[in-house]
């Protein structure tokens, strides 16, 4: 009995001492991977009528959360100071009606361009409020995306497809026609002084956005891959002939598998648009951003599931120098639930969406990163799904009111102080875990830009954590600046001023930023 209670004493020290040491966290300024070129999120839907009709001090509040840069008195953020705003170009189903075959009014949206081949530049004003606030406070970048062709355009005259076939939902002789409009929109906004620094013709081609007519959910067109290179090379012309600088995104893969898999019409899409050996190399076109965008929507069931995925990513990008961008993500799938059963409270949320930030950029290399969507009805403690803050609005979305919910602040760990141009740094940890083992303890990302390192941690854990942060190659830090999230109410990317980088605590379930200067 003796030795058994002695022996129990034993392991009960070995796991307090485990618990109580830190994890050292080396940032070595010498292993750096990819630049980041943007953080940011998209504003879909319901944005035409929150700032089309809802009052300018609620609108002006949520443009400032998204977009401000700014503290409060006590140093803590007053908006996650995103660096890329999404907009999307409506196809014309709003005026449509019911007879656009989308069932829901909110999610039908606009066209600057009308049949008769006019321009109403007054059309899509509540996008386009939101579109101005982000230019205003200094938004970096402005991306402009196409769901589907404008209805003229297309095959069946609606901004979906009644018939699952994956082909795209534009008529031959109108890809001409569709590249003009797109540059038109962008050059009349140049005008106005609101530049779209990028243009993306295509979005999610791999589905088929078909559904019977009247019960549809949202624009969307399917793609092949030889049409999204015969559209990609149309719009190359016509930017060029305009002389406008806005460059060209491709390709909006709707999963992750479709960027590097082959076996459909619109896989494979690294190699097919990034091959010197290809028939459809893109590369060569001037008015091109030489990326591959894709969507991390259904790659996040498991954790070696989420790693796989994303170094299939990595290495195929990398075998044709390819930069990669997720220009799309929120727990649009299960994988959130990680096997539990009921609802999720906002926290489990928000650190999962921290994680797979944090996969998307540390193991794939992302190097940019966009949400969807900012803002849609639903509760701010449960379950936030698919939004930054919740609304509680009329089903006309012409009034109601938002609630911030911890997803803000989760995306705001990485898109506040993470800014464009910085480099991320590859860290190695004193536990030696590997990916699969820190997808459920501590993740730790860092970047830089040789004057600062931004360094941002997950505690996944239900425990307290210790870690430590050493820098060689970095003079040693003048000043520390936490900013920390967990389920309490008040921490919100709460700020705290450290006086050393060592033994730093971190809570149970929570996110942390620091920036060291």
């Amino acid at each position: 009995m003796k030795k058994t209670f002695l022996s129990a004493m034993f392991m009960l020290a070995f796991l307090v001492l485990a618990w109580s040491q830190s994890i050292t966290f080396t940032i070595n300024k010498k292993n750096t991977a990819q630049t980041i070129s943007n953080i940011g999120a998209s504003g879909a839907w319901f944005s035409e009528g929150i700032g089309k009709y809802w009052p300018s001090e609620k609108k002006e509040k949520m443009a400032g959360l998204l977009f401000s840069k700014s503290f409060n008195k006590d140093g803590d953020p007053l908006g996650i100071g995103i660096s890329a705003w999404r907009f999307n170009i409506g196809g014309g189903t709003a005026e449509q009606g019911d007879s656009s075959g989308i069932s829901d009014p909110v999610r039908r949206v606009e066209c600057f361009l009308s049949p008769n081949g006019t321009y109403d530049w007054e059309k899509q004003k509540g996008y386009m409020w939101f579109v101005r606030k982000a230019a205003a406070y200094g938004v970096e970048n402005l991306i402009a995306f196409s769901n589907t062709p404008p209805v003229q355009f297309t095959k069946n005259g609606l901004g979906f497809k009644t018939e699952k076939n994956f082909e795209a939902n534009l008529k031959e002789d109108k890809y001409a026609a569709y590249a003009e409009f797109l540059a038109n929109v962008i050059t009349h906004f140049d005008k106005e002084g609101i530049h779209f620094n990028y243009i993306s013709p295509v979005n999610e081609p791999q589905w088929d956005w078909s559904a019977k007519f009247g019960k549809m959910n949202q624009e969307g067109s399917p793609w092949y891959n030889e049409d999204i290179y015969k559209i990609t090379v149309s719009l190359d012309s016509v930017l060029a002939a305009k002389k406008i600088a806005s460059k060209i995104l491709v390709a909006e893969a709707g999963m992750l598998t479709a960027l590097y898999n082959g076996g459909g019409p619109a896989t494979a899409q690294i190699q097919k648009f990034y091959s010197t050996n290809s028939p459809l190399y893109l590369g060569k076109l001037k008015n091109l951003q030489p990326v591959i965008e894709g969507h991390s929507y259904f790659t996040d069931l498991g954790d070696t599931n989420i790693i796989k995925v994303r170094s299939h990513v990595k290495d195929t990008a990398a075998k044709y120098q390819v930069p990669f961008w997720q220009s799309e993500y929120c727990l649009l799938g299960d994988g959130y639930k990680e096997g539990v059963i009921g609802k999720i409270n906002a926290i489990d949320c928000a650190l999962f969406l921290s994680k797979i930030i944090y996969h998307d950029l540390a193991v794939a290399n992302a190097c940019a990163w966009h949400l969807w969507n900012s803002w849609e009805p639903g509760n701010a403690n449960t379950d936030t799904r698919y939004y930054l803050l919740a609304l509680k609005n009329n089903a006309a979305n012409t009034e109601g009111d938002f609630t911030i919910t911890k997803n803000l602040w989760a995306l705001g760990h990485y898109s506040r102080f993470i800014r464009p141009g910085m480099k991320r740094i590859v860290t190695e940890r004193s536990d030696k875990l590997n990916d699969i083992q820190a997808a459920q303890d501590i993740m730790l990302s860092a970047f830089t830009d040789d004057k600062k390192i931004v360094a941002v941690c997950i505690n996944y854990t239900k425990t307290e954590k210790q870690i430590s942060l050493q820098a060689p190659g970095f003079a040693k830090a003048k000043k520390i600046d936490q900013y920390l999230t967990t389920a309490a109410a008040g921490d919100n990317m709460k700020h705290y001023l450290l006086n050393s980088a060592n033994d730093i605590k971190l809570p149970a379930r929570s996110i942390a930023t620091f920036v060291l200067e």
